[in-house]
């Protein structure tokens, strides 16, 4: 039988907010040599991932949980070296769609195996299975609506009263 696990900070967010710093040291030292940081790996990942659809400036902020501004402000460097290419739609001028350029699916393809070797760290160190349920937990937060009321998560997580 495990003993009851003492909290010093009941805080979710603070606890969230360390473990996430402790995890972008680990993928930031694994893609040094890849001159990319662990969230511009994570912005290139999700635009190759929508390559036969380049996601608008817009989709790419609400699929990695950014608001505009931020996104806009993390594409900057990526555009700058030359690894993404805003694009105007010809349909309405006020949207760009965001594109790897070669020279971003070069990268990303050289940054992938310092990402596995970090993914390998994390799993081998925290367990498969645990890191699986973490990212299915973190997933079920992110996608959770803005307005955190009585449904904020799925049914099967009660609600405070």
């Amino acid at each position: 039988m495990r003993a009851p696990v003492v909290e010093n900070n009941r805080c979710n967010c603070a606890a969230l907010r360390k473990a996430s710093r402790r995890l972008s040291q680990l993928y930031d030292a694994a893609l040094a040599s890849s001159g990319l940081k662990a969230t511009q790996f994570a912005i290139l990942a999700e635009i190759e991932r929508r390559q036969e659809a380049a996601p608008t400036m817009r989709d790419l902020a609400d699929a990695l949980v950014m608001d505009q501004s931020t996104i806009g402000q993390n594409l900057r460097p990526l555009e700058r070296d030359g690894l993404i290419a805003l694009v105007l739609d010809k349909a309405d001028r006020r949207r760009r769609h965001v594109t790897l350029t070669k020279h971003g699916r070069s990268r990303f393809a050289a940054a992938r195996p310092l990402w596995e070797t970090a993914q390998t760290r994390f799993e081998s160190h925290f367990g498969k299975q645990e890191a699986a349920n973490l990212r299915a937990a973190l997933s079920t937060i992110a996608e959770a609506p803005m307005d955190p009321g009585p449904s904020w998560f799925s049914p099967r997580h009660e609600s405070p009263r």
